[in-house]
This record gives C-alpha cells, sequence and structure tokens, in this order.
C-alpha cells in the first residue's frame, strides 16, 4: 500500500470525525472550532492519535488558503444593504479598534511574560484581530438572531481587519529585523496593504460576475468552481502587487454575491461547502500544530493576557468608537464581547517563527492557549448575553423567497422562486389569487406536507405551504416583497 493511501483515510477520517461534532456544537453551547482543534490536539502528537506535525511552513500555507476561501464565502453572504448601514462604525472598528487592542493587550503582555515591549506589541498585534470564521460560525449554525446593525457590524469587522493585524505584525517583524526603518515605510506598507487590497477585489468581483454571466461552460457545475477561482485570483493578485489578499478575496466575494449572475445558488451552496471544508481542514491542523504539553508552562502569563484582552483591551477599543453612531450601551457591550477569536491569530503567528524570531514558540503557545479561552468562553456565552440584553430576536416569520436556477435554460433570465409561508406570515389564509404578483409571474406550483398542487386562482395558502414562483430574475426582490407585505 503506499503511503498516500493511508493518508488519504487519515483525513477522510478526521473530516468525518470533525463534520460529525459539529452536531453537538449547540448541544454542548461551544463553538464549533473549539471542538474541531480539540480533534486535532487529540490525534497530535499528545493526544491518541500520535501524530508528529510541526510544519509551520505548510501550516501558514494550508491556513492561508482555507481561510481566504471563508473570507470569500463570508463576502458573498454579506448583503450591500447592510454593508451601507454600518460600514463606517465597522472600518473603525476594523483599523483603529484593532491597533487599540494590540497596543492595550501588548503591554499587558510584555509585562507579565517580562518581555520587551515591542516584541509584546507583536504578540498584541497578532491576537488583535476578531476572526470571520468564528463569529461566522457562532452566529449562523448556534442560530443567533441579533438585529441587522449589531450582527452585520459584527460579521463586517470580522471579515475586514485581519489585514490590519497582518499589517501590524509584519511591520513589527520587519522592525525588529531591521528592515523597515522609519514610520513613513510603515505608513506607505499601510497604503499599499488596503488600497491595493480593496482596488483588486472591486476589479476582480466585477470581472467575475462578467466571465460567469458570458462563458458558455460545458457544465453547470463549473461555474461555482470558476466563481471560487475567481476569488483566489482576487487574493493571489492583490499579494503578488503587495496588498492584502485577504482584503481582496473578501471585497471580492460581496461584489460577486450582491450581483445578479447565473447559476448563483449553486455558487453559494457550493462556497459554503467548501467553506465547512476549510474550517475542518484549518482547525484540525493548527490542533495538530499545537503540542498542549507545552500549552501547560505557559498557563498562568496567557490567563492574564486572556483576561486583559477580552476584558480591558476589546471593551476600551471599541466602544468609545462606536459611542458616535448612538449603539446602545447594551449593544456595545454585546459587540465587546462578540470580538472572538479563530484561526487567524493562529495562523498569524506562526510568522515569526517563520521570521527566526527567538521568541516565536513561546508567542505561538501563549497566543494559541489565549484563542482557546477567547473561542470557549466568548463563544460559549455570547447567546447568553445576548438574550441576557434582551439582544436576541426571533427568527423572522415572514416569507424567504429561495432562487432554484432554471438549470437546463441558462440563457433563459428566469428563476423558480421556493417561497416558504412561515407561521405568522401574512401570505397565510390567502388565496393565490390575493397574492398581487407582479405581472409576468406564475405561482406554478404548491406544495403541502407529502403533496404537490396545481394551484388555482382560489387555492388558500396555508402556513408550512412551499409556493414555487417562474419569474424573471430581475423580479425576485420584488416578488419578496410583495409576498411580506400585509394588508
Amino acid at each position: 500500500m503506499f503511503a498516500i493511501d493511508h493518508l488519504i483515510l487519515l483525513a477522510a477520517a478526521l473530516l468525518l470525525v470533525g463534520t460529525i461534532s459539529s452536531k453537538l456544537s449547540s448541544r454542548l453551547g461551544l463553538p464549533v472550532l473549539v471542538l474541531f482543534v480539540a480533534i486535532g490536539m487529540l490525534a497530535g502528537e499528545n493526544g491518541v492519535g500520535r501524530i508528529d506535525f510541526d510544519n509551520y511552513v505548510v501550516a501558514h500555507a494550508i491556513g492561508t488558503v482555507a481561510l481566504a476561501l471563508i473570507l470569500f464565502d463570508g463576502g458573498l453572504q454579506t448583503r450591500t444593504r447592510a454593508l451601507r448601514a454600518v460600514w463606517k462604525p465597522a472600518m473603525l472598528l476594523a483599523t483603529v479598534g484593532v491597533l487599540v487592542t494590540a497596543a492595550i493587550t501588548g503591554a499587558a503582555a510584555a509585562a507579565v511574560l517580562k518581555l520587551p515591549l515591542t516584541v509584546g506589541l507583536l504578540l498584541g498585534s497578532i491576537v488583535a484581530s476578531t476572526d470571520a470564521a468564528a463569529v461566522f460560525s457562532v452566529l449562523r449554525l448556534q442560530g443567533l438572531h441579533l438585529s441587522e446593525r449589531v450582527a452585520a457590524t459584527l460579521e463586517i469587522e470580522s471579515g475586514s481587519n485581519d489585514p490590519m493585524a497582518i499589517f501590524l505584525t509584519i511591520g513589527l517583524l520587519e522592525w525588529l529585523g531591521g528592515q523597515l526603518t522609519s514610520g513613513l515605510g510603515a505608513v506607505a506598507l499601510f497604503v499599499t496593504q488596503m488600497g491595493v487590497g480593496g482596488g483588486v477585489g472591486l476589479a476582480a468581483g466585477w470581472l467575475a460576475v462578467r466571465l460567469i454571466n458570458r462563458i458558455q461552460l460545458s457544465a453547470s457545475g463549473l461555474y461555482p468552481v470558476l466563481a471560487g477561482a475567481c476569488g483566489l485570483v482576487a487574493f493571489g493578485g492583490a499579494a503578488t502587487l503587495g496588498g492584502s489578499g485577504f482584503l481582496a478575496i473578501y471585497v471580492a466575494g460581496i461584489v460577486v454575491g450582491n450581483s445578479r449572475m447565473v447559476f448563483q445558488r449553486g455558487v453559494f451552496l457550493f462556497m459554503d461547502g467548501v467553506a465547512w471544508i476549510s474550517q475542518i481542514a484549518m482547525f484540525v491542523m493548527l490542533g495538530l500544530l499545537s503540542t498542549p504539553t507545552e500549552l501547560v508552562s505557559v498557563t498562568p502569563p496567557a490567563l492574564v493576557v486572556a483576561a486583559v484582552l477580552m476584558f480591558i483591551a476589546r471593551p476600551l477599543a471599541i466602544m468609545p468608537l462606536l459611542l458616535p453612531f448612538r449603539f446602545s450601551l447594551r449593544e456595545q457591550l454585546l459587540i465587546a464581547w462578540g470580538g472572538l477569536k479563530g484561526a487567524v491569530p493562529i495562523i498569524v503567528a506562526t510568522f515569526p517563527l517563520m521570521f527566526g524570531h527567538p521568541d516565536g514558540r513561546l508567542l505561538f503557545n501563549v497566543v494559541f492557549f489565549v484563542v482557546l479561552i477567547s473561542a470557549t468562553l466568548q463563544g460559549g456565552t455570547l447567546a447568553m448575553l445576548a438574550r441576557a440584553l434582551g439582544l436576541q430576536q426571533p427568527e423572522a416569520p415572514t416569507p424567504a423567497a429561495a432562487a432554484l436556477e432554471i438549470l437546463a435554460l441558462k440563457q433563459i433570465d428566469a428563476e423558480i422562486l421556493d417561497v416558504a409561508v412561515g407561521p405568522g406570515s401574512p401570505v397565510a389564509g390567502r388565496t393565490v389569487a390575493q397574492l398581487h404578483l407582479p405581472e409576468g409571474t406564475l405561482v406554478a406550483l404548491v406544495a403541502r406536507g407529502d403533496t404537490l398542487l396545481a394551484p388555482r386562482g382560489s387555492t388558500g395558502v396555508r402556513v408550512g405551504d412551499h409556493l414555487f414562483v417562474i419569474a424573471r430574475t430581475d423580479l425576485r426582490d420584488e416578488i419578496a416583497g410583495t409576498l411580506q407585505i400585509s394588508d
């Protein structure tokens, strides 16, 4: 048997266990990433699996690709309406908030770990950003329904603040290594990272939509692959030009996700699956990379650093920035507590090791411990805090319109909309004729339990029904809005 056969079996087993373990996330009240990391640690050199993995270069490479795909999926699911509503506070949190968090945490880390201030600031920079994968999984997998403004602020901040943390980390490493010698050089590096990353992301997203809509591929299943490839082109192009690849692929995802294109539903489902595979692979790998016996030795100082980060640095950094935007005190507290840490700090913590920094291993172990504490404590109690603050909202009962593309007829600008009639929906109790749908649309089918009905104008609509409406793609939002308006 070849070595690759064993590797395939091992990878498949870890992926299988990781996927099944996600079922336990909501029951145990833990973010799914903690379970994935735990699986990796159990499979590692100090666990039952005895897998010896300490290749930081490979870990950084796999983690970078996985995080890029997760951010692309997060961008696809970010609506421009939410972005327009919160982009100002979210961008402040993603830049100034990260900087202040890094400074406070770094000063505390230097004192606790007895490190030079610059090295302490390096550690603070590594753990300063929130993690998109962690925030997305907690908000979506655990069914945490917040107001659109609060949820959008958390998601957009987490999706866009990685470049700032990476910039601070690389800038400090280059400063310590003598490659960066002036403040002007740091400013130029920041402007290049953000400007090139944002510009390439916008351009790549715009080109991706036009390419997907115009090209005639031989199989419909290739369109999601094409979309994912365009996202990776945005990442690689921006990084090659000296910009932030993470910002570029997130922006490209936002552009693609908010544009009209063929097989859009298929692209969303495909990228959602890819993002989940990426999360499982990344967190399990990071668990393998850790050495639990080394974590024990850094437990006392790492606990202090984690406490300063969660209870002092994060609130002091972000709450004043939210005041001008009229967030209530309860909303500020929830956003402060929602600054979950995840894979990004652990991946960034491999930078000092690759730069050959003498304290690299210490920094990695402390960062790993801080991430576990943050993900477990903050992620596990975020829903509880939202309920205690009165910010948990019930799931919207209004009908949801999901698009089902007509795959065999790409050239026809039409979709089948699956409209689910939920409890309390104003649609329930009406007849099909009373739905007042736009001209040119047709209710083709009603699914009721195990029965399919060919509707007439007099057919009544009940809670639990699914209405399958054929319409032009440009009418989707109008139809969804019409079905959610009561008399």
